[in-house]
């Protein structure tokens, strides 16, 4: 779980890393701007999802403990 929990966040990471690029570079010296930022910000959209998703199976399934305030207090 650790290991998808670290792959998701650095697809994460960098998927924001690359609309940052494509935000910079699409669109100068007379280039024509491309959908590549906004491609890579649903590939983080995504990401994100399913990292939500996987985090709240792995609860489901017992392979997290959430610790912290108790319910009801």
């Amino acid at each position: 779980m650790v290991y998808l929990v670290l792959f998701a966040f650095v697809a994460i990471v960098g998927s924001l890393g690359a609309a940052l690029y494509f935000m910079v570079q699409d669109g100068r010296d007379g280039k024509a701007k491309t959908k590549h930022m906004a491609r890579a910000l649903a590939f983080r959209v995504g990401f994100s999802i399913l990292l939500f998703v996987c985090v709240l199976a792995a609860w489901k399934l017992g392979y997290i403990q959430p610790t912290g305030i108790p319910v009801g207090k």
